[in-house]
């Protein structure tokens, strides 16, 4: 099972981009509820390494399980 990025949470730090074994973590367009840059992640790319959860410094901006309706995916 896939992380979830929690669009209205991620204030755009990217570390966890740097991170990612696999490449499955993507700037979204625009700025979220924060007016912030905010990053979403590639359910059916995540390994579920969890790499991701362990760098990002904001609290609550990452979830250990695939929630779609709390990640604004782009189509």
């Amino acid at each position: 099972m896939a992380h979830t990025i929690v669009t209205n949470t991620c204030q755009g730090v990217a570390d966890c981009v740097d991170a990612c074994p696999v490449a499955c973590i993507h700037e979204g367009p625009g700025k979220n509820s924060q007016g912030t840059d905010w990053y979403w992640i590639d359910f059916a790319t995540c390994i579920d390494c969890g790499i991701c959860l362990q760098v990002c410094p904001v609290e609550g901006a990452i979830v250990p399980e695939e929630r779609a309706d709390l990640q604004k995916t782009p189509t």
